[in-house]
């Protein structure tokens, strides 16, 4: 089976874990659980993750923009060498949480750094690699923060401690990739139950690859 390479993305409180964990179950069931291989971002192998752990340390709530952003692009950037290319050549399912376009909304956005200046200079880090698929979990803000606050408010880290400006800006960032990208980036309503989320994102799956998810048809 050749590669596959699906994103998923989301503004904070989309629910991306849960939707993810189903996913990756479901997916090892239908093909086998070598042929599916998760990863995340920023982190994914030892140095990336510990790239991961200065990103998110509440410690650092000093950091500046465009350190932060620099950060993320080489984290990046050695996960694609050390997983993801290893991965499409072995022929695997890749589900990745998160990849370029958090960067874009986050930093690009949120940050102010300029969405073109941050997409620029992450071509650098990703040589032209971009996902077959991006599933785009959309939720409000209001909502996002609110789940973040009831279900997972012993492992918030400094960027979700940001204010609502923040988050809103961000999603809106990421409305705007949606538009921009339509063919790759397929936006799911995630204010859904997750047991709804995770049938869309199965069919948005079986509609790109129909090899993937058979039982759709």
């Amino acid at each position: 089976m050749q590669g596959k390479f699906i994103s998923f993305e989301g503004p904070d409180g989309a629910g991306k874990t849960s939707v993810l964990n189903q996913i990756q179950s479901d997916l090892e069931a239908e093909i086998g659980k070598e042929q599916v291989m998760y990863t995340r971002e920023p982190g994914g192998n030892h140095i990336s993750e510990q790239i991961r752990r200065v990103l998110f340390s509440p410690e650092n709530t000093d950091m500046d923009g465009r350190t932060e952003a620099l950060l993320f692009a080489a984290a990046r950037r050695q996960h694609i060498v050390s997983e993801i290319l290893p991965g499409l050549k072995a022929g695997k399912v890749i589900l990745c949480d998160r990849y370029v376009d958090s960067s874009i909304a986050y930093q690009g956005a949120g940050r102010h750094l300029g969405e073109d200046d941050i997409w620029r200079m992450n071509q650098f880090a990703i040589d032209g690699l971009l996902p077959e698929l991006t599933v785009y979990l959309d939720v409000e803000s209001e909502l996002g923060i609110r789940r973040i606050a009831e279900h997972r408010s012993n492992q918030v880290n400094r960027l979700d401690k940001e204010k609502l400006a923040f988050h809103q800006t961000v999603r809106q960032a990421y409305l705007r990739l949606y538009h921009q990208f339509p063919e790759r980036i397929k936006l799911i309503d995630a204010s859904q139950p997750l047991e709804k989320v995770v049938e869309d994102v199965r069919r948005v799956i079986h509609t790109r690859f129909p090899d993937l998810f058979q039982a759709e048809n």
